[in-house]
């Protein structure tokens, strides 16, 4: 098996059945402020354009560049469809011009041809990108990879039955607007940016001892910025707060801590795996290589004047005008929220978002800014009259526009990841708010409904110390007995580091959850079978 790195998390991976493409992304995504890392453009992409299969893991913007696919790849080629709750990629790739599909069943492998196999594991939290993210494992008559890319899969025994790995291709680095757009205080932004650093290449390290493959690429990450206004959130000088490690930090990460076999995969790296452990590594050019570590802040200097006039051109693009935003939202959002239950109740306040004229939401709001209110108390929006909010955000009126005008379902994975933004927020993180700025229309919205009912029932039972409590985590149903463990009566999720006071149930890192837990008066009557979540 001979896999390419297309840049970012693309991949071509050519098997016995012909040319499986992964996501492949060449131009600016989330209102041009994220654009692939290293440079990828002066890539030869001929083979690319007529591969066999297709393989877009979410709707993510780095992940799905409907440009390019529109514009590039043949539509005769065959797109393998996670097993998504809703139909908004397939109906992506359909409105693209692409007609031929194989969709795939979640966990269950799937013959290609040649006797190649690929399995999808289909993540469908309604956290989980745009309603739904997911990896790739393809067995090429015995070489296995996973293409894990930036998903969180929790069902390891099903993955681990595909057979061993020979490779194993994975996200490490940020992907997330947080905390960067906060009015936190510095000292507080720091300290939140080294925790995330440290607990994404951590839980990136976790997901490398799991499945235990012979080799390890990391890739999916980090993006670059290089419109101006957001050039200092790239990380020139390996800052331990920033959120976006490159792959020599990971690389360093993973060294201390024993991993060996760990290995660079910039665009046009490729790499060969076989059977009885075959492995060759393909690097790009040392010179090209030393310009991207040892001299960032020149390599993205030049990077962006490449790229200057394709950020003019798209900001160039962004509406002008100014509609009755309030009535186009009223007319759109209040319908949502008649039905939005559990939504509404996980959110139990009310947000304030603040449309800024111009073409960015820096600075305090001006007397042109439009203030409107999401009541998910009440359940209307309206105008702002000085309501108390629990969630504040700054959002630029051109895209918001834009936004509104395209009846765009999800603001959070479009808007919010170009953090072209500003955010407040009174009390911890609350994912009901982020999770309604996804869900904008009545499909996902029901969808969302319905996953929050059904997490809401009776759920299996585990041993943690001296309680009983529910076995998958109400965050993303991640098993506790295989992610979680205790200590000092404090219960912890690893998969995104959830802490859950055993005594009370109540969630100590958010305050929309809460974990079913009950103390052990009489250890002896126990369930003989109830599974145990181990100790820290």
């Amino acid at each position: 098996m001979r896999i390419t790195s297309v840049g970012h998390a693309g991949l071509l991976v050519e098997t016995s059945a012909g040319r499986i493409l992964c996501d492949p992304w060449f131009n600016p995504a989330f209102f041009a402020s994220w654009f692939p890392f290293p440079d990828n453009e002066a890539m030869d992409t001929a083979q690319l354009h007529t591969a066999e299969y297709l393989y877009v893991s979410h709707l993510h913007h780095d992940h799905f560049d409907a440009e390019w696919l529109r514009t590039r790849m043949s539509k005769d080629t065959v797109v393998l469809l996670p097993d998504f709750p809703v139909r908004d990629l397939r109906t992506s790739l359909e409105d693209l011009g692409f007609r031929h599909f194989v969709q795939t069943r979640d966990l269950e492998p799937t013959p290609l041809d040649g006797g190649v196999r690929v399995m999808v594991n289909a993540l469908t939290s309604p956290t989980d990108g745009p309603i739904g993210d997911s990896a790739i494992l393809v067995d090429d008559n015995g070489t296995r990879i996973l293409n894990q890319n930036d998903a969180r899969p929790v069902d390891e025994p099903r993955i681990r039955s595909f057979g061993p790995l020979a490779g194993h291709f994975l996200q490490y680095s940020g992907a997330i607007w947080y905390p960067m757009v906060y009015d936190f205080p510095a000292r507080m932004k720091q300290t939140v940016g080294r925790r995330k650093r440290r607990n994404g290449m951590a839980r990136a390290l976790n997901y490398v001892e799991q499945y235990g493959a012979e080799h390890v690429f990391p890739f999916a990450g980090p993006p670059c910025f290089l419109d101006e206004e957001l050039f200092h959130l790239n990380d020139l000088d390996g800052d331990d707060a920033n959120i976006f490690p490159d792959q020599w930090v990971f690389l360093d990460f993973l060294r201390e801590h024993g991993v060996a076999n760990a290995h660079l995969f910039l665009p046009g790296t490729v790499t060969e795996l076989g059977p009885d452990r075959g492995f060759r590594l393909e690097q790009v050019d040392e010179r090209t290589v030393a310009r991207i570590r040892d001299d960032r802040t020149g390599y993205l200097r030049d990077y962006q004047a490449r790229r200057a006039e394709r950020i003019r051109a798209e900001k160039a693009g962004w509406p002008t005008g100014r509609t009755d935003l309030l009535t186009s939202l009223q007319e759109w959002v209040e319908p949502l929220l008649r039905y939005a239950d559990h939504t509404c109740e996980g959110v139990n306040g009310r947000v304030l978002v603040e449309v800024v004229d111009g073409a960015d939401a820096a600075g305090a709001p001006g007397a042109d800014t439009e203030q409107i209110l999401f009541d998910f108390l009440d359940r209307r929006v309206a105008r702002w009259a000085g309501e108390e909010c629990r969630y504040r955000f700054e959002l630029p009126r051109p895209l918001v526009e834009r936004l509104v005008a395209e009846r765009c379902p999800d603001w959070a994975n479009e808007l919010f990841l170009s953090c072209r933004f500003r955010a407040a927020r009174k009390g911890p993180f609350n994912e009901f708010v982020t999770t309604f700025f996804a869900s904008l229309s009545t499909e996902r919205m029901s969808y969302v409904e319905g996953y929050y009912a059904e997490l809401s029932q009776t759920e299996e039972r585990a041993r943690a110390g001296d309680y009983v409590v529910q076995r998958l985590c109400p965050h993303l149903k991640a098993d506790l007995v295989r992610f979680g463990s205790h200590r000092d009566g404090v219960l912890t999720c690893r998969l995104h580091d959830w802490e859950f006071d055993l005594a009370t149930g109540r969630c100590l890192t958010s305050d929309d959850r809460k974990i079913i837990s009950e103390a052990r008066v009489n250890p002896s009557d126990d369930d003989p079978d109830l599974p145990e979540i181990p100790a820290a």
